[in-house]
């Protein structure tokens, strides 16, 4: 067993767009990322879902009928077939748990 500190690995990454493995978790990996100013196409994870947990900032789900704010420490799964995409206006770091 190992203790992560969150915020000390997110703030270890000193680059936008660089997703940092910290762990795996039954299949799944978790990643701390730092992203500004970005809209990713829509897509879909067809065979799991998908964890975003905002350490600091804020950053907007948009699905094809929602968009939902998330804001520091605060998650949002987006369950697997859900076209989604994330929009990041200002800095956010967070939290991401995804299917190996």
């Amino acid at each position: 067993m190992e203790k992560i500190n969150l915020i000390k690995e997110v703030n270890s990454v000193n680059e936008l767009y660089i997703y940092k493995k910290i762990a795996h978790l039954n299949g799944h990996t978790l990643s701390v990322v730092n992203v500004e100013n970005r809209t990713l196409d829509f897509h879909i994870h067809e065979n799991s879902d998908e964890l975003f947990y905002v350490i600091e900032g804020s950053f907007v789900l948009e699905t094809e009928d929602k968009r939902t704010q998330v804001n520091d420490g605060e998650f949002i799964i987006v369950p697997k077939g859900t076209l989604h995409r994330p929009v990041v206006t200002s800095l956010c770091k967070f939290l991401m748990i995804e299917l190996d």
